[in-house]
């Protein structure tokens, strides 16, 4: 394995991809496919765009909760005086 398939390999280990994704991805390379594994990476981006996408709409529930709790506070104390 060259420098380029090494670092293909950390690059992608450390985007935390499994190893047989690491390993699919060496293999192409490695076997001159550069191009599928251009469309290969662009497969697995766009997987991890996806995840990102339905993380930020947790991350956005958890906000609205937290200001509708917020809300409720301030209600009540208003309340109170």
């Amino acid at each position: 394995m060259g420098d380029y398939e090494k670092d293909l390999a950390a690059c992608l280990s450390d985007a935390g991809l499994s190893g047989e994704t690491v390993s699919e991805a060496v293999r192409l390379c490695e076997a001159g496919r550069k191009e599928d594994l251009i469309r290969y990476l662009r497969v697995k981006r766009c997987s991890l765009i996806e995840e990102l996408h339905e993380s930020q709409k947790k991350i956005d529930r958890f906000d609205y909760m937290i200001r509708q709790t917020e809300k409720q506070i301030y209600k009540e104390r208003r309340d109170q005086s």
